[in-house]
């Protein structure tokens, strides 16, 4: 998202080259007039009194005034048809920036100034144009002398007469138009700093900062500044102001394109030429403090191009590497690109662009942000869609199904904290399968992995849809009985037992007899998950010891050195 640096694009409205038919009383003859310059600036009287009339060269095109001197130079505009003062004729000079003009109607001896902002603002328009009343009208052959202080922007504005109810319809289709851009350009960037609270991906703090950075570039070329007077009269009259909104988004541009397509991997010599640019950027920000010489705004507008080029380069590039979301960047960023070129060419003297191209650009960066604000959403729902997907498979065991160790040990504080906390009984069976070594070994570990995933979906058929069961490791496996007793775990223990011995797994073809060692017990007051659990296993080691295929449970006693006390299942 490129901007043309130091003179930019002000909003104004569309205005056809030439004149504009205005009313009078006796004809509806479009007005015609030929505008000329002086490369000078004598005494006004001087000038007024025509003593350098000879000396006024004519303008081409004829319809545009474009001063690049830094000092103030003279203009005149001869009309060829009689302007009625029944029209209510306005002068209108649209796109004026940091302009400024005095203007001297016939017979008048002081001159009306107008500026966007500071001395001569006329709040009663838009910031599209300048706005120069002309009451009495003009008569065939007369002129206004316009004293033009450009301050070095070399931004071409289109002159023309037209009557004040053509001036009010385009302030109105200004406000609208520069409204919808400027209020979508925030929204779009309270969003990006949404998405980047919520997910800390920095891509989209770049976007909010290039996006801001263009909404400040519009606001201070466009002259909105002037509703905060107190700001205009520091940064308005500046070109200071609009070269370093220009440069930040230039900027925060780079830095965000980088992370998009994340060349730093993908590409990293365009990353390398877009890290130069962006170098260069702040080494001319630097400059901007400075000083508000015409050369920076020169250099940062080749700059822009060089950038612009590299960006499309880098997306083509990213494209054909079968980078998916490249190509909404290309979308959003062609038809800019191509706009802030013909801006660019415009600004260094070589045309002059059609007048829909100050809606353009200003709607190409609205529409830019939009779009590349639609793709990184859509990344972001990958993005949730594969942490979701990442947390499935930290939170349960692929082989079983079951829990995975972290969760299942997660779920058992929880249950521990809530027994003690209500008061309710809490408990653990621990098992584990018989002889499960021998059957890897025997048979291979396909076989022993397709013997744990049958005796894992038998156990958990036996279970309440509250119980919680978990793969501890290898083909240990932990069930955690909340509101149950050590007799009501003793006789679920016994279940999941017979799930498993009553009869063969059959694999393959193969069929495996395959028995369980259980140990249970019982929540006791002020104990920790972790005693719990260590009390269950060692339940199951006494199960083992016992015989196996059996189920032993686990009880406190008062002396420390013999805490566990198993004790068989009685069948």
């Amino acid at each position: 998202m490129l901007i043309a640096i130091a003179t930019g694009v002000p909003a104004q409205a569309h205005q056809q080259d030439g004149l504009r038919a205005t009313p009078s009383a006796a004809s509806s003859e479009a007005i015609s007039f030929r505008l000329s310059r002086l490369d000078d600036d004598p005494v006004p009287a001087r000038v007024l009194e025509g003593e350098f009339d000879d000396r006024f060269r004519p303008a081409v095109p004829a319809t545009v005034l474009r001063e690049q001197a830094p000092e103030p130079r003279w203009w005149r505009l001869t009309v060829d048809n009689a302007v009625a003062a029944a029209g209510d004729p306005h002068l209108v000079l649209s796109s004026p920036y940091l302009t400024v003009v005095e203007t001297w109607r016939p017979g008048e001896p002081l001159p009306v100034r107008r500026a966007l902002m500071g001395r001569g603002m006329d709040d009663l328009h838009a910031p599209r144009a300048l706005v120069v009343p002309l009451p009495a009208g003009i008569a065939p052959g007369q002129s206004l002398y316009l004293r033009v202080d450009g301050r070095g922007a070399s931004v071409p504005m289109r002159i023309a007469i037209e009557p004040l109810r053509a001036v009010h319809r385009a302030d109105l289709l200004h406000v609208a138009w520069r409204a919808g851009v400027l209020v979508s350009l925030l929204v779009l960037a309270v969003l990006a700093l949404g998405f980047w609270i919520g997910v800390r991906e920095p891509t989209y703090a770049y976007l909010m900062a290039m996006l801001l950075a263009q909404a400040g570039y519009l606001v201070s070329m466009g002259g909105e500044l002037r509703a905060w007077p107190a700001v205009a009269e520091v940064l308005g009259t500046d070109p200071r102001t609009v070269r370093l909104f220009a440069l930040l988004a230039v900027i925060a541009a780079n830095f965000f394109v980088g992370s998009y397509l994340e060349l730093r991997s993908r590409q990293p010599r365009m990353q390398r030429v877009l890290d130069i640019c962006s170098i260069a950027a702040a080494v001319l920000l630097t400059f901007t403090f400075a000083t508000g010489a015409r050369w920076i705004a020169v250099a940062g507008n080749a700059l822009v191009l060089a950038v612009a080029g590299t960006v499309i380069l880098a997306t083509v590039n990213a494209i054909r590497q079968g980078f998916a979301t490249a190509r909404l960047l290309l979308l959003s960023w062609l038809p800019l690109v191509v706009l802030v070129a013909l801006r660019v060419g415009e600004l260094l003297g070589g045309w002059v662009n059609p007048p829909w191209m100050v809606h353009a650009l200003p709607a190409a960066m609205a529409f830019s942000g939009l779009v590349v604000t639609i793709g990184l959403a859509g990344q972001l729902q990958q993005l949730r869609r594969d942490r979701d997907r990442a947390s499935r498979m930290a939170s349960y065991d692929a082989l079983t199904g079951a829990s995975s160790r972290p969760a299942i040990e997660e779920q058992l504080r929880n249950a521990v904290r809530d027994a003690h906390r209500l008061d309710r009984p809490l408990s653990v069976v621990f098992f584990d399968i018989d002889r499960f070594k021998h059957i890897n070994d025997e048979h291979g570990h396909r076989a022993g992995d397709q013997c744990l995933r049958i005796i894992a979906a038998r156990t958990r058929n036996r279970l309440r849809t509250y119980d919680q069961m978990g793969r501890y490791g290898g083909d240990e496996l932990v069930v955690v009985l909340p509101d149950t007793e050590l007799h009501e775990a003793f006789g679920v223990a016994e279940n999941l037992r017979s799930a498993v011995n009553c009869r063969p797994l059959s694999m393959d073809g193969v069929m495996l007899q395959a028995s369980l060692s259980i140990g249970v017990a019982q929540l006791q007051p002020g104990e920790t998950a972790e005693q719990l659990l260590e009390r269950a296993d060692a339940a199951l080691y006494a199960s083992k010891a016992g015989g196996r295929d059996r189920v032993m449970g686990s009880t406190r006693v008062t002396d420390r050195h013999h805490a566990l006390a198993p004790t068989e299942f009685p069948r």
